[in-house]
């Protein structure tokens, strides 16, 4: 406590008092709240504060101001990189905006919805669809993560190859500061030029720099026939090919292309055996989706014309399509299975990178040999969002060695090879997961000293104090 501070310990019941007893959580309660999703960063927070609207958050946010406590939003905790949780200090507020999940309009006309931040990913999708509308953004945590935390991370998901990462599909938004004030942003307006993007400099942001408390989304017109399609392709070189292909035969109409490793499949077949497998075996197989505007007929005929293309000239050995919505959620289960089956195998390292996609090949093939140099027996999982850049690239313990010991050992090697590599193929170390606790120190080392400098201005301008989400992006 400095002189200018209330004891941090009376803050608890400060936040009782204005938000009510049943909203503030401490001790075991807060358990939940207190551990991320990959179980690596366990935390204790002072409190856990759950508000229901912006005015609550700009109350917690003096209140912590007041008592000098630091301040950790979380959104679904679905994050990888340790962004959303406490540190072990028993000193930091966790801010759960979970509450705050109303879905304030949808203006079909202006093709917008307005909502809060606390609102699930997959219950706007569902709020758009109800209307004849698509919000497009798409990912395996869909059913839990919220759309705020989508924001302060820039998540991607499936769908970026059309649509964009989050950044993109976001109009404007309402943040509470580091002070406590509210800057109501929620414009709806597609071009806006006065003065400097506010809303950008939140976005990925990863809750540093203020708390987003709703947003105005894009929406789009549901198409009116989406297909989905398998194809086995004998390496990365034909998978790129494949993408020229359909990017040059779907145009816009191509909303996915996932590829995904031949592990990556054999660890969903040991751990969801019930999950039908079309293609088995292939060195790679790559996940496809054509949403089309004209019908089904025309979808069904531009990607049989692509399969046909591809088989002819190598790039794909065989092919599927699906012939029913259960059959393309299905395809899709396989592809948003593989973190999960990660998971059950047991802690791997994990790299979420981004590649200029006419040098991910030669990324590939260049670390896979100088990982399976360096630790040999390693198993390389990798899978992603090859359409736009993006690969999940991660390794699993040697067989005979726990995975425990192998991240412990290990990690930091294993990541200083992997990010070598990015670097020198002209990628970045982040694409969609955030900086977070897991790569700040590996950021700082890769990044321009003049970004970091320009970033560092930012937060000392915006929050002076560091009270949000310290310790976290810089």
């Amino acid at each position: 406590m400095t002189p200018d501070h209330a004891p941090i310990d009376a803050l608890p019941a400060a936040l009782r008092a204005a938000l009510g007893e049943a909203h503030v959580i401490t001790g075991q309660d807060a358990a939940g709240y207190e551990q991320d999703w990959r179980q690596r960063w366990p935390g204790r927070a002072l409190a856990v504060a759950r508000p229901g609207s912006t005015d609550d958050v700009a109350t917690v946010l003096r209140l912590a101001a007041r008592h000098g406590a630091s301040v950790v939003p979380q959104g679904g905790n679905t994050g990888l990189v340790g962004g959303g949780v406490p540190d072990d200090s028993g000193r930091q507020l966790v801010l759960s905006l979970g509450r705050m999940n109303r879905i304030r309009e949808i203006d079909a006309a202006n093709l917008t919805m307005t909502a809060e931040a606390g609102c699930v990913l997959q219950a706007l999708q569902h709020a758009a669809a109800e209307q004849g509308l698509l919000f497009p953004l798409s990912l395996a945590a869909e059913g839990s993560c919220s759309i705020g935390g989508n924001l302060a991370t820039n998540a991607g998901g499936t769908q970026v190859l059309r649509y964009g990462n989050a950044r993109e599909l976001c109009l404007g938004l309402e943040v509470v500061t580091a002070q406590g004030e509210v800057w109501s942003g929620l414009s709806g307006l597609r071009k806006d030029n006065t003065g400097y993007d506010l809303r950008d400099l939140f976005i990925g942001s990863e809750g540093t720099l203020g708390v987003i408390t709703a947003a105005t989304l894009k929406l789009f017109p549901q198409p009116v026939a989406t297909l989905t399609a398998l194809a086995a392709c004998p390496d990365l070189p034909a998978c790129v090919a494949l993408l020229m292909r359909a990017r040059a035969r779907l145009g816009a109409g191509l909303t996915g292309f996932e590829v995904m490793n031949r592990l990556s499949l054999e660890l969903v077949r040991r751990h969801f055996a019930q999950l039908p497998q079309p293609l088995p075996g292939a060195p790679w197989t790559v996940l496809l989706e054509l949403a089309d505007g004209e019908s089904e007929a025309h979808a069904r005929s531009l990607f049989e014309g692509l399969m046909e293309a591809a088989l002819q000239d190598g790039c794909c050995t065989d092919a599927v399509v699906a012939e029913s919505l259960a059959q393309s959620q299905a395809l899709w289960q396989l592809r948003e299975s593989i973190p999960l089956a990660q998971a059950a195998e047991g802690p791997n390292i994990k790299h979420d990178i981004a590649l200029p996609v006419s040098r991910i090949a030669d990324f590939v093939a260049a670390t896979d040999a100088a990982l399976a140099t360096a630790f040999p027996g390693a198993a390389l999982v990798n899978f992603g969002h090859l359409g736009d850049g993006n690969l999940h690239y991660n390794l699993q313990a040697p067989p005979g060695m726990p995975a425990v010991e192998f991240l412990a050992r290990h990690e930091h090697a294993v990541n200083a090879l992997v990010y070598d590599g990015v670097m020198a193929h002209g990628g970045s170390i982040s694409a969609e997961h955030g900086i977070g606790r897991l790569k700040r120190e590996e950021r700082a080392e890769r990044k321009s000293p003049v970004a970091l400098g320009l970033m560092r201005a930012i937060k000392q301008a915006l929050d002076p104090q560091g009270l949000l989400n310290p310790g976290r992006v810089l």
